[in-house]
């Protein structure tokens, strides 16, 4: 018995868990291997290129926060929550969507700039729940603290029906639970003696099944999946959203959890149609980058020199008007970066809105 009077060995219940029949272990080693013979390739890709990367972090990060906000009920568009983070002012959070949108967005800044600093322990994820319940008014009293109440896993839908996927563990066992999850994430990434992607599959899905704060846990296991990820090599998981992934998959993703759920604390609980669902949703999660890296290619092939560096522009101050890009580019002519702006717009990379002086031009979002 530990400190926390907790008698679990988990290592061993891992092993029971993550025990796979041979056609399942067939099916997880060609899926983790098309998974990390792309991120070998993308790594060189990623070292080569800057310019157009920024562009598909940008628009993954929306992409992630409207995901992983909405799955929990949030109803703004990527749209709405582009506009937000770009013009608001923080004092003025008034509606529970934008408190949750901005908090996690701050969130997983954090961990996009930090990853490499931020460590899996008790403190740290006490902090990112912090952070992510920031903006809450009514998560001030428990934000970064343990549940003191029962609560469950439930399922949001788009007409607003909920619906629970399964009961979580009661808050007297929970700082022993997740002390011991704790232990063995971090003796998988000390000792390496596990797949990356099994080790953060099961952990994400142990979390889950804790559930240890009184809301914003599934949020925040969608940030801890992300910095695992980062934290072990899986660097192109910030140029398109995993959360977005899940959105489309939400069916799948409640499912699957409830395959190993069913039996939770038993000999039977089995997890390995939730780590088949994690791992196949990362092969989507390259398939889209890989079709958004190709399209940038083209683009870049496609561009002069000079229409590239407005396109630059545009990136940095959208969304700009002509006389903006013609007091920053001042060494060409007006007109000539009037062309620019319509070749840009008719070839699909810019949005033109408004008219006359009133007209402004942002990036096309994929």
């Amino acid at each position: 018995m530990d400190k926390y009077g907790c008698v679990m060995d988990i290592s061993k219940t891992m092993r029971i868990k993550l025990t796979f029949s041979s056609k399942v272990y067939e099916q997880l080693t060609q899926k983790l291997s098309i998974i990390d013979t792309f991120k070998g390739s993308w790594k060189a890709r990623e070292n080569a290129e800057s310019l157009y990367l920024r562009e598909l972090r940008k628009v993954a990060t929306i992409e992630s926060v409207g995901s992983s906000t909405r799955i929990e009920g949030v109803k703004l568009t990527d749209e709405e929550i582009e506009k937000l983070l770009t013009s608001v002012r923080i004092t003025k959070l008034e509606s529970r969507d934008d408190q949750e949108v901005v908090g996690y967005y701050e969130a997983l800044q954090i961990i996009l700039d930090n990853y490499e600093k931020v460590q899996i322990s008790e403190n740290y994820i006490h902090q990112l729940h912090g952070f992510l319940l920031k903006h809450s008014h009514k998560d001030q009293s428990h934000k970064g603290k343990y549940k003191t109440l029962p609560n469950q896993v439930i399922a949001n839908y788009p007409d607003g029906t909920r619906k629970i996927i399964f009961e979580t563990t009661p808050p007297h066992l929970v700082p022993g639970e997740i002390h011991q999850l704790l232990t063995w994430i971090n003796q998988r990434l000390k000792h390496k003696d596990m797949h990356p992607l099994i080790t953060t599959a099961a952990f994400v899905y142990e979390f889950l099944s804790i559930h240890p704060y009184q809301d914003g846990n599934g949020r925040l296991s969608r940030l801890l999946t992300t910095l695992l990820l980062l934290k072990l090599d899986y660097g192109f998981v910030q140029y398109v959203s995993f959360e977005n992934v899940i959105e489309a998959h939400k069916d799948e993703y409640y499912k699957f959890l409830m395959a190993g759920q069913k039996n939770r604390g038993t000999k039977s609980e089995c997890i390995d149609a939730w780590v088949l669902f994690f791992v196949q949703s990362l092969i989507i999660l390259t398939d889209r980058l890989e079709t958004k890296y190709k399209t940038l290619s083209k683009l870049k092939t496609a561009l002069n020199k000079r229409q590239k560096l407005v396109l630059e522009f545009v990136r940095k101050h959208e969304p700009i008007k002509i006389g903006d890009l013609e007091k920053g580019m001042s060494n060409f002519s007006r007109n000539t970066l009037k062309k620019d702006l319509a070749y840009l717009v008719r070839e699909g990379i810019l949005i033109k809105t408004g008219e006359r002086r009133g007209t402004i031009y942002h990036i096309k979002k994929e």
